[in-house]
């Protein structure tokens, strides 16, 4: 299990990373967070969605990488086949967190039990005056990046719920020992109610760049065909077929008085 620490020279001035690092730590996550920013790149790889728990009215931004919880179909024997490595994952062994010493401020953090970290490792966070390494000032860049896109995301989720533009899906699969599945909780964008939007909301739309992430979310969802491909390379469970559509009304009544 990760143990993030905010990275402080007094504690961690001989502390260093592994060169060479790898994404097992996401190896059986079927979901990834994913900002908006990123929709136009990894809509070329993975299904983009909103999911939220039961009973929590916040929706969550995430790349599917799987059909089903604990699959992840992009990592394989130790390699990543995705076109993109969404940012969240590809910032470990370092996070954002709180620091300790400074109420309501982040700060660059770094899990001290991962595999990838120790004072035997390739790349160290501070120079030997303890002035911070270029590695460190580059993470510490990315994750400022990192936090700016995920506030940009939960603004633009915001604008599609007070615009009514959500609705969720249902995921119907065939596999092929005759069995049916059916997966729901997954949000997308209602295309006819963005076709139907004002001339005035069009225009705002447009200058705010809305228009972009929304439409390769919705491209994105053609990526659903290729999570058939690949689990089928695994000879797992595989699937014979697949549907997506909006849930029907009376099956969204069903799920909210169940």
């Amino acid at each position: 299990m990760a143990n993030f620490v905010a990275i402080k020279k007094d504690k961690h001035q001989n502390l260093k990373v592994s060169q060479k690092r790898n994404l097992a730590h996401v190896a059986n996550q079927h979901i990834v967070t994913i900002t908006a920013a990123e929709y136009a790149q990894s809509s070329a790889s993975f299904p983009i969605v909103l999911v939220k728990n039961p009973g929590s009215p916040r929706y969550r931004s995430v790349a599917m990488l799987g059909m089903e919880s604990g699959e992840n179909l992009f990592y394989q024997d130790e390699k990543w086949s995705a076109l993109s490595v969404p940012q969240s994952i590809g910032m470990a062994p370092f996070a954002l967190g709180l620091d300790p010493d400074k109420e309501n401020t982040l700060t660059a953090c770094v899990d001290v039990d991962s595999e990838f970290v120790g004072e035997d490792k390739d790349l160290s966070l501070f120079e030997a005056e303890g002035k911070e390494s270029e590695l460190l000032t580059n993470v510490q860049n990315s994750l400022g990046r990192l936090y700016e896109n995920e506030k940009m995301t939960e603004n633009f989720i915001k604008e599609l719920e007070e615009n009514d533009l959500l609705q969720e899906l249902e995921l119907k699969i065939d596999l092929s020992t005759g069995e049916k599945k059916k997966l729901t909780g997954l949000f997308t964008v209602n295309e006819d109610k963005i076709k139907a939007l004002a001339d005035d909301k069009v225009l705002d739309f447009h200058k705010r760049g809305l228009f972009v992430p929304i439409y390769a979310m919705l491209g994105s969802l053609a990526q659903m065909n290729r999570l058939v491909q690949l689990r089928n390379l695994t000879g797992k469970n595989q699937i014979a077929g697949i549907q997506i559509a909006p849930l029907a009304k009376e099956a969204v009544a069903e799920t909210a008085e169940s």
